[in-house]
Formats: C-alpha cells, structure tokens, sequence
C-alpha cells in the first residue's frame, strides 16, 4: 500500500510551498496530501478571524486530516509546520516526522540574539496577537529566502499571505502564554524523527533545531545542512535535501 505523506507548510505560506518536494515523493509512490492551514487559501485578504486562529486551531484540522487518513501516516513540516508536525506526532500515531528548519515547541530557549530580537521586534506592530500579520517582503528576503536568486525571491513573495498574530505570539513569545499552546509532551512521541536545519538560518538557527531534536532523545537524528538557511524546500541544492529525506524514510 502508498504510504501517506501529509506536507506541512510554515508561517505565511501555503501548501504551494511544497510544490518542488512533491514531485520526488510521488515518483517514489507516496500518496501527498498538502493541506492548507486554515485560512491560508484566501490571498492577501483574510478574514479577520486569521488573527485569532491558534497553533491549536491549526492543529485540530490536521489532526481531522490524519483522522481521515486513517492509518500513520509521514509527517514533513517545514518551520511552523515543523512545530505543528511535533505536536501532532505527540497526539497521533506517525509513521515518521521529517522537521525542516523547524520552530521550536514551548519551553526551548532561542539559540541566538538574532532569535531573540526577532521576538521582541514583533511588538513594535503594537498588539500583534490579534490581528492578521502582513508579510513583510524585506524581512522575507533577507531571512527566509536569502539563498535564492533575486527573481526566485519575488516570485516566491508574491505568493506569502498573512499570518496569524495569535499563532506567530504562541511561537515567539511562548514564555508569556498562559495556555502554552505550543507545548509538545515529548515523552508521548514515538516516531523516529529527522531534523534538519541550515548553516545559515536565521530564523530557527541549527542551535534551535539542535535542542528541539534533543527533546526526543534516542527517536531524533539532528543534522546541519551546511551552507543552506531557512527555505530548505525550494532553495537552490532542495533537491539533494529531498532525497536525503526519502534515503532516511527508506530505511
């Protein structure tokens, strides 16, 4: 039988993102299913309700996906959705988790100054928790799409959408969230895990990635990819990543 693979996409993305990872996974025979997080599929204009939607929203209609799925299915989330494929792999049974450039769940410290200014940054939109997050193409380019040409970079921005406030808070500001959304029970994860982040992020740094790996003790192998940064899905040298993530799933 196809194995399932569910393609989670990060923050300000769509399932889009996992355009180029697609074409590997089903030459190899997995069946795709890239969801887009809730209210991802409506443009540049939300709803109002964007803002308020939380880790946890996101995470229950996953976790109806993999309902209807039925059996363990793979779970590949890239940086939220890395942090959304942990939460659902302690709440479901997963065959496998593949984590790029992830965001860390609630209680691991940022690696890095850049982390942590990123963080306190957030407040200068005011109080960002409840409304919709534009995205910033300024920030995209030099932090998440720095690797790729400058054409690339465009084409790629023109297609982000806006962010949750609540969501991007549970992220970022976890130490001040009462309902600790975006805490993982690491002992109630089960699957073998790859985590995988770049030389060069900024934004989840291989200090990050490292310590979220750490968590899952003797199920996680952590591996630095050098000379890559955050868009592990669709950065110039994606492919060898891709395959590295079907050579680990084939074993």
């Amino acid at each position: 039988t196809k194995v399932n693979v569910v393609m989670i996409h990060g923050a300000f993305c769509g399932a889009w993102a996992f355009e180029h990872w697609c074409k590997p996974f089903a030459a190899r025979g997995y069946k795709l299913h890239l969801p887009a997080l809730r209210f991802h599929d409506c443009g540049r204009n939300p709803p109002p309700a964007l803002g308020t939607t939380s880790l946890l929203d996101y995470a229950s209609d996953l976790e109806r996906l993999l309902d209807e799925i039925g059996e363990p299915a793979v779970l590949i989330g890239h940086s939220m959705g890395g942090l959304l494929a942990q939460m659902l792999s302690a709440r479901r049974k997963i065959a496998a988790c593949v984590l790029l450039a992830p965001s860390a769940p609630y209680g691991v410290l940022p690696a890095t100054p850049f982390e942590i200014a990123s963080a306190q940054a957030l407040y200068l939109a005011g109080d960002f928790w409840n409304k919709p997050l534009k995205p910033e193409r300024w920030i995209a380019e030099t932090n998440a799409l720095d690797m790729l040409s400058e054409k690339d970079r465009a084409t790629v921005f023109a297609q982000f959408v806006p962010e949750s406030g609540l969501a991007t808070f549970e992220i970022m500001q976890w130490a001040q969230d009462a309902k600790r959304a975006s805490a993982v029970d690491a002992a109630a994860v089960k699957c073998p895990i790859l985590c995988l982040a770049g030389s060069r992020d900024r934004v989840n740094s291989p200090g990050t990635a490292r310590s979220i790996a750490r968590r899952y003790r003797d199920h996680a192998t952590f591996e630095e990819l050098h000379g890559h940064s955050h868009w592990l899905i669709g950065e110039p040298g994606w492919e060898k990543i891709a395959d590295h993530a079907l050579g680990w799933l084939d074993n």
